[in-house]
């Protein structure tokens, strides 16, 4: 699985990070995320799925 977040729609709500901690990344400068990897360990798919599910933007997406 891969991961994807779009920064013209993240607005740096944090709740990804807060979620998949070891999938997410936040900006210094004005905390939007982005992923720590593209591909997405099997171990994290689950945290990474209620990510997507929770993010109130619509910004991040998955590819299988």
């Amino acid at each position: 699985m891969k991961v994807f977040v779009d920064s013209q729609r993240c607005q740096g709500h944090t709740l990804c990070a807060m979620i998949a901690p070891d999938s997410f990344q936040l900006s210094d400068i004005d905390g939007t995320s982005s992923p720590v990897n593209e591909v997405v360990p099997p171990d994290q798919d689950d945290a990474v799925r209620e990510a997507v599910h929770s993010c109130p933007e619509q910004a991040i997406s998955i590819e299988e």
